[in-house]
């Protein structure tokens, strides 16, 4: 299994990744252009939810152990009327919050139900994986989508089954077990059963499986690619399951 970046890299990595969505969406002559992955938003709509997203983290973090989600301040004017400016802010904000607090420590997540952490370290964890996905999804708006780092998809594939499967409740289908194998060399072995999901070590049977890059695995695992982008075996319907399983709206 591939080990999760050293805290310091996972800041780079949420730097780099929001960056890369910038950049994207600066390249657009149409803020109101439709994203295809989540049809429901502009890219508009994408930058100020990566900024809603940074800011209410920053807020978390500084907070410290909570039973309850932080309240957020207000932005600042200033920046609110400049989208891309405000969303630098926001990320510069969720930097500077997380590497004052350090990888230890505690914080409110909305994860509580799963084995992940809630620490400052694995809320840096996530948002690599959130902005890297929604990377992706300004690059597909705007006509140049590029894979994910495989430095960010290895560690997001894990992440995702811990908080993504970690958070989704009992398994509400027959115990099974699948696959994911991708092209760099890495593989996770998913039991799915009555309670929850777990990668498991070691050489298994597995009812199904799941080849491709690092990068299109992690996509498909959000909704952002269809199963036929990758390779399967085994039964479809149990692939189709799984990644329906967790819902996320």
């Amino acid at each position: 299994m591939p080990q999760t970046p050293a805290f310091e890299d996972l800041l780079a990595l949420v730097q780099d990744r929001s960056d890369a969505l910038r950049s994207s969406v600066a390249g657009s002559l149409d803020l109101d252009v439709r994203v295809p992955s989540c049809p429901d938003w502009s890219l508009r709509d994408l930058v100020e939810h990566l900024t809603q997203v940074h800011r209410f983290w920053a807020a978390a973090v500084e907070a410290g152990p909570s039973e309850k989600p932080p309240t957020v301040a207000p932005a600042d004017d200033t920046l609110s009327a400049d989208l891309l400016a405000g969303s630098a802010a926001a990320t510069q904000e969720l930097i500077t919050a997380l590497r004052a607090a350090g990888p230890a420590a505690g914080c409110w997540t909305w994860w509580s139900d799963s084995d992940v952490p809630m620490t400052s370290g694995a809320v840096a964890r996530h948002q690599v994986r959130e902005a890297a996905v929604h990377a992706f999804d300004a690059q597909l708006a705007t006509g140049t989508p590029l894979p994910i780092p495989a430095v960010v998809a290895l560690d997001g594939i894990a992440e995702f089954i811990g908080v993504g499967h970690g958070t989704a409740g009992l398994w509400p289908h027959k115990p099974v077990r699948i696959g994911l194998h991708a092209a760099e060399g890495e593989s996770w072995l998913v039991d799915l059963t009555a309670s929850g999901s777990h990668v498991i070590d070691g050489q298994h049977e597995t009812a199904a499986d799941l080849h491709g890059s690092v990068s299109d695995l992690l996509l498909t695992l959000h909704g952002r690619l269809p199963l036929d982008s990758l390779r399967s075996e085994g039964d479809r319907a149990t692939l189709e399951n799984f990644l329906r399983w967790p819902d996320l709206g």
